[in-house]
């Protein structure tokens, strides 16, 4: 890596996200990966796909060899700096309903679902048992 290289802010390399013209964060680092894009074994998609962001997790999930670690340092720019890294947002479960323990209206609307068809035909048959003639 060569001395005196350039420190970017995380906005100016966010900027470059086009097959054209494509920049990477990995560990700190700021690497212009556009020559190497018709290149990658993935494909120019996984690396448009890290861009604008920090792309660490990416890189290391994948598993890359030593080479491809060697290859990277032709590609590096500078570094990147640290304030302008926006900080990861934590994941926040969404609001849901207050659970309600007190659920007898429900459970009378659902007894009284089957306790009346069962009164009507109760009645029925006992008025037709009174009624029926000898």
């Amino acid at each position: 890596m060569a001395p005196d290289r350039k420190v970017h802010s995380f906005e100016e390399v966010a900027k470059h996200n086009h097959t054209k013209d494509c920049w990477l964060i990995i560990s700190g680092k700021v690497y212009d990966v556009t020559p190497f894009m018709e290149d990658h074994p993935g494909g120019d998609e996984v690396l448009l796909s890290a861009t604008g962001k920090d792309a660490t997790n990416d890189f290391e999930d994948v598993g890359h060899s030593d080479s491809a670690r060697e290859m990277m340092e032709k590609y590096y720019i500078g570094e990147i700096e640290e304030s302008t890294i926006p900080q990861k947002r934590t994941y926040i479960p969404p609001q849901q309903a207050q659970y309600n323990p007190d659920k007898t209206s429900e459970f009378v609307i659902k007894i009284l679902q089957f306790l009346v068809p069962l009164l009507i035909l109760g009645l029925a048959f006992v008025v037709r048992h009174y009624t029926k003639k000898d």
